[in-house]
């Protein structure tokens, strides 16, 4: 096989993933190894933040983090005291968590060095070039999803 005529520097899947990589080393040593959190921790964290008691069962969805590892990461930012856990109001087998007063004063500290970096990124890329993207982005996510 020759030539399969899979050049990387136009493939989508390699360019999203060498980005994606990219955003994700230089947070980790901008931002997270201080805290000694990975980019899950930190995933969960954002989701958490922007859901106030939100279901554990759909960190999963959210963060686009497997069941298992969602639960590991939630446990442990519990025992950090970043997160609390309860069951949920409306189900005795739904668990629900929120942010503890540390985990929402974690959260604000790293969250100016994510947007930062996400306009490092997108340096010289117009607002609306961006929105393109954004949708882009979003519709592909969506096409790959299990039906």
């Amino acid at each position: 096989m020759a030539n399969a005529g899979l050049d990387l520097s136009t493939y989508f899947p390699y360019l999203i993933n060498r980005v994606g990589m990219a955003l994700v080393e230089r947070f980790t040593t901008d931002a997270l190894l201080a805290t000694h959190l990975t980019i899950g921790a930190w995933r969960v964290l954002a989701v958490t933040a922007n859901n106030e008691g939100v279901r554990q069962v759909d960190l999963v969805r959210l963060t686009s983090i497997e069941v298992s590892t969602v639960s590991r990461l939630v446990t442990r930012l519990v025992q950090l005291g970043m997160l609390a856990r309860a069951r949920s109001t409306t189900s005795n087998r739904e668990v629900v968590v929120r942010l503890t007063p540390k985990g929402k004063a974690l959260f604000q500290a790293l969250a100016p060095v994510a947007f930062e970096l996400e306009k490092t990124a997108t340096r010289g890329i117009a607002k609306k070039e961006l929105a393109i993207a954004r949708r882009v982005l979003s519709r592909m996510h969506e096409n790959l999803r299990p039906q």
